[in-house]
């Protein structure tokens, strides 16, 4: 069975997701929102965007951060009987023309998660940038591999069967740490990915959530937990590629 839907974690991204919705509506996918305890004003615009059809939304109370947002969004598309799930951000920076190619491969491979890499134009802080690479650098350490490509990319679609599995057993980051830890933690499970492009570009007036001290501090607790298990998995690991 493929039943793809679309979710988007939202706080406070009031006027960029309308045309994110819209996007994804025109793709013939249903959308679950997942409102992170946003403003009232933000909430308001999601409110009015949830009485469209095939439209679900969420409410938590308490914000949770993107990575508490999207496990609340697959635990809910999982209970509507959706089988996959796109991931897409609130903000617009993900070129959305691409969704169908991603379902696409997602339907000729379903036990796959189609994972995008970016593609970005001038419009990328260049900080954000080459802070990146080091992070790419300890997810291939913590997963023994280059499978990888980019672990920092939100726009994926998920096949939810191996994914709720992975995070109703083991604890995973709810902020900015958990686009890379969830892939980390489902290459260990020896779960198949494939890779597509994906463009990006940071709008000049976009909001960013990203906090540069608390979310770094988050992601290298995130790398150093990560490299232990790693550590522990590791005669597992190598005995499976020796094997293969």
């Amino acid at each position: 069975m493929h039943k793809p839907c679309a979710i988007i974690p939202v706080f406070d991204h009031e006027l960029a997701v309308p045309a994110v919705v819209t996007a994804l509506r025109d793709a013939g996918l249903p959308c679950v929102l997942v409102d992170d305890a946003s403003s009232p004003a933000c909430a308001a615009v999601l409110e009015k965007l949830a009485q469209g059809e095939h439209i679900y939304l969420v409410r938590l109370p308490v914000n949770q951060g993107k990575g508490g947002a999207v496990m609340t969004g697959f635990r809910e598309a999982a209970r509507l009987g959706f089988s996959h799930a796109l991931q897409v951000d609130a903000d617009g920076q993900h070129d959305l023309t691409g969704i169908a190619l991603f379902l696409e491969h997602s339907r000729r491979h379903p036990d796959a998660l189609i994972c995008g890499y970016p593609q970005y134009d001038e419009s990328v802080p260049k900080g954000r940038l080459y802070a990146r690479y080091l992070t790419h650098v300890w997810v291939w350490i913590n997963s023994l591999s280059l499978q990888i490509r980019d672990s920092m990319c939100g726009f994926r679609v998920y096949p939810l069967a191996p994914v709720l599995k992975l995070i109703d057993s083991v604890q995973i980051g709810k902020r900015m740490d958990f686009d890379s830890e969830i892939l980390v933690r489902l290459s260990w499970r020896r779960q198949a990915m494939r890779w597509l492009p994906v463009r990006v570009h940071y709008p000049q007036d976009g909001l960013s959530h990203f906090r540069l001290f608390h979310d770094n501090a988050l992601i290298s607790k995130m790398h150093a937990t990560l490299f232990f298990g790693m550590l522990i998995r590791l005669p597992v690991i190598l005995w499976r590629r020796w094997r293969t």
